[in-house]
């Protein structure tokens, strides 16, 4: 058993007691290995406890798996492992949404877990842990499948780099989630909408609500539904891209500038958001302070009340479920029910490839839909009988 001590300097008031934890003088350690010959003394060339305890453990484990103590030190824990993934993924400059998602992931998640459960060592992570782990998730399923597809890249990456020789979820069961074909606001439904911002300024709660005057929710819905911008995108969109009546988009994944056109009463709508209205000049709806993910939560909450006064509803009577991004999956399905090749709509969407497109909106391509009705004509004529010509 290996324990720690304080090896004080001559002028730390606590020399006399090797035990005291908080002083800043150099810990070591001490004591024997079970199943090793005689005992050792070590420095732990670091002056915080916690870090010498965390080293101790680390030669009990290395010996007890057969391997060389003084390579103990390079055994790495699950903090550390996380911490270097974190890094990573930073380097390689992933988007910040991103890098938040995998930080509540793997910081406020696992690591909790691992704490709850005393793991302290990244070998020390198996299947039956991680399954564990797992079953304990509330997310929703498509949400419960894109974490999974991350912790499983995660201990990847540490076998990648030599950390440990498996990757414990290899042999777990994948996590299946339903796909849902991308809805969408068909004509009679956008009218709705946009009818229904000309009521919500009247019956905005605050005075501080971004769809207070109607103008402002009602150029936001129309610059997302005809250019195919993301919320974020949207709001915080500059005023200087905005060229006669075409848009420079810019998406952040791909960093290709493209042009799409707008439609004339779509362009004369943005520029004519009254000077009181617009926080700052650069800018057609955002101050361009503060963080955008804020501002763009502070809209997120003026569309569910915009969607309440529009009131749409199924073909059944029920509410219809509404959110943003419908807007722009508007302009995608509509493109491509007009015929617009996919290609060109991933560009205008900047996707960084078509399959992205074709994953989520490949139900909506004309020309496979008109390819299908064409296959099935075609198997008529073979499966379906020739009468006799009547006599």
């Amino acid at each position: 058993m290996l324990t720690v001590y304080t090896r004080h300097s001559s002028k730390c008031p606590k020399k006399d007691n090797p035990a005291w934890r908080r002083c800043r003088c150099w810990k070591w350690i001490t004591g024997s290995i079970p199943g090793r010959p005689g005992s050792m003394r070590v420095s732990a060339k670091t002056r915080s406890w916690e870090q010498a305890e965390s080293l101790a453990r680390k030669y009990e484990l290395a010996a007890v798996g057969g391997e060389e103590v003084k390579e103990a030190r390079t055994l790495p824990t699950l903090k550390e492992a996380v911490n270097g993934y974190l890094s990573d993924a930073k380097a390689r400059g992933l988007a910040s949404a991103t890098i938040q998602k995998l930080e509540h992931i793997f910081k406020k998640q696992l690591l909790s877990f691992a704490d709850q459960h005393r793991i302290v060592f990244l070998r020390d992570v198996n299947v039956r842990n991680m399954t564990e782990w797992r079953s304990t998730w509330s997310d929703k399923p498509l949400a419960r499948k894109k974490k999974f597809e991350r912790v499983v890249g995660f201990f990847w990456f540490c076998v990648r780099h030599g950390w440990i020789k498996d990757n414990p979820t290899a042999t777990m069961g994948r996590v299946v989630a339903k796909h849902v074909p991308t809805d969408y606001f068909p004509a009679h439904e956008y009218r709705r909408i946009i009818s229904a911002t000309y009521r919500l300024g009247e019956d905005a709660e605050r005075s501080w609500a971004p769809e207070k005057r109607g103008i402002r929710i009602r150029a936001l819905t129309e610059l997302m539904r005809w250019s195919g911008l993301r919320i974020r995108d949207a709001a915080t969109l500059e005023c200087s891209r905005l060229e006669e009546n075409k848009l420079l988009l810019y998406q952040a994944k791909t960093g290709i500038p493209v042009f799409v056109p707008l439609p004339p009463h779509v362009a004369d709508l943005l520029r004519s958001i009254p000077p009181g209205l617009k926080p700052n000049p650069n800018y057609f709806f955002w101050s361009g302070n503060g963080l955008p993910k804020t501002y763009v939560a502070n809209w997120q909450r003026a569309y569910r009340r915009l969607f309440n006064v529009a009131d749409l509803r199924k073909p059944d009577g029920t509410p219809k479920r509404c959110h943003c991004h419908m807007f722009r999956d508007t302009f995608a399905v509509e493109m491509l029910l007009s015929g617009v090749p996919i290609d060109q709509v991933s560009i205008l969407l900047g996707h960084a490839s078509v399959r992205v497109t074709e994953k989520h909106y490949s139900p909506w391509v004309r020309a496979r839909q008109d390819q299908l009705e064409k296959s099935v004509q075609s198997a008529w004529e073979l499966v379906t009988p020739r009468l006799p010509a009547a006599i």
